[in-house]
């Protein structure tokens, strides 16, 4: 008799462990590993330079409600296999080979950081599958990136810490702070070279013009200028500020950013 509430209980259990089971595609030959949760219309979540899809953890559950929530480890991150050489539109062919696994014809692509350019290569490559593009604390417009690609020094380990650092604010938790700094600090230093390298490279700048909906959640912290200009690349954009934030803004107002990203969802994606 003492078996029966166990087996209630593991009946309850079972689907949800089925819809957050880990999964794996593959470009070029590399594992990519990803997670699903929910269903629905689908949100793909992702992570920026040297994090992984515990960026979204506090996105994942309020999401997975109403959407079918996916989040991924790029190539060189997290679970997914060390790639031979890094590039933006290998982060995007990830991406898409991810979409294809799991059968989704169109998508909201969430990318924070260095995902939101990940983003935009993907909507540029793959637009017929793009229902929306949101960035959280990136650039979605990567021209500007031209100009610091030709100041830019060697990815030591120094310089590394030093722009995780410069990542928070006073308001960034000291527990919070450790979460990133652990995340950040995870992958090999070949994955936070070559990452870095693959945003500042001049082959990915372009001037065309991406017609989704889009929307930048930027983080209290950045000195924003110089945004008329990103409308020429997104007509449909806009961009809102969460005050007292730090770069990693979903992660330090996940109740604000979920707000925002759910009236774009609601409002402005067209699944």
């Amino acid at each position: 008799m003492a078996l029966r509430p166990l087996r209630a209980l593991l009946a309850l259990v079972a689907p949800v462990l089925t819809l957050a089971a880990a999964h794996a595609a593959s470009v070029d030959g590399l594992n990519i590993h990803y997670t699903v949760r929910g269903q629905g219309q689908t949100i793909i979540f992702v992570h920026g330079w040297t994090c992984d899809d515990r960026s979204w953890m506090r996105q994942v559950p309020a999401f997975a409600k109403h959407y079918r929530v996916i989040t991924l480890d790029l190539p060189g991150h997290g679970q997914s296999d060390q790639p031979p050489a890094f590039s933006i539109p290998l982060f995007a062919r990830a991406v898409e080979a991810v979409r294809a696994e799991v059968g989704a014809e169109r998508v909201v692509l969430v990318g924070h950081s260095m995902g939101a350019g990940v983003s935009r290569m993907y909507a540029l490559m793959y637009p017929e599958h793009v229902a929306g593009l949101v960035s959280s604390d990136g650039m979605l417009d990567i021209r500007p990136f031209a100009e610091l690609a030709k100041r830019a020094t060697p990815m030591s380990h120094a310089r590394r810490v030093a722009a995780i650092e410069g990542m928070f604010v006073p308001q960034t938790t000291e527990p919070l702070r450790n979460e990133i700094r652990a995340m950040m600090l995870r992958p090999s230093h070949e994955t936070s070279v070559g990452a870095n390298g693959a945003m500042l490279d001049p082959a990915i700048q372009s001037n065309a013009v991406v017609t989704a909906p889009a929307l930048t959640i930027w983080a209290g912290s950045r000195n924003i200028t110089g945004l008329e200009r990103t409308r020429e690349l997104f007509p449909d954009w806009e961009g809102v500020v969460i005050p007292r934030t730090g770069h990693f803004v979903m992660m330090e107002q996940p109740r604000k950013f979920n707000a925002l990203l759910q009236a774009f969802l609601r409002k402005r994606a067209k699944f």
